[in-house]
């Protein structure tokens, strides 16, 4: 298992798997890690876990459940499982980490 990656490693990871726009880079338990880069448009549908994005490079418009929120570099967004989402109209170096976690579906409620 990999316990260190940088951002250039993500990178040049991503530009070996040809034509993709994500890496899978770690995993653990429940846990997975990627990097992600959308170019020309982002065709994501809901996920079954929950997931955190943390923004690397670029700006970017971001849709979460009916609703729009301007993110760019060093931001953190989260969705939960099963919600809609998607990246728009970003900026030709977007990219982001990308962190899968807890059991499929989300968490319990009470």
């Amino acid at each position: 298992m990999t316990y260190h990656l940088t951002l250039e490693q993500a990178a040049a990871r991503l530009a070996e798997e040809n034509d993709r726009v994500f890496t899978v880079l770690m995993r653990h338990g429940t846990m997975q890690v990627e990097y992600f880069a959308p170019r020309g448009a982002d065709r994501q549908t809901p996920h079954k876990q929950d997931e955190l994005y943390i923004i690397v490079s670029g700006e970017s418009r971001f849709y979460r459940d009916g609703a729009y929120v301007q993110c760019r570099k060093n931001d953190v967004l989260f969705v939960p499982a099963g919600m809609e989402h998607r990246f728009e109209d970003f900026t030709d170096d977007f990219a982001t980490w990308v962190i899968f976690y807890g059991r499929e579906g989300g968490e319990l409620k009470e």
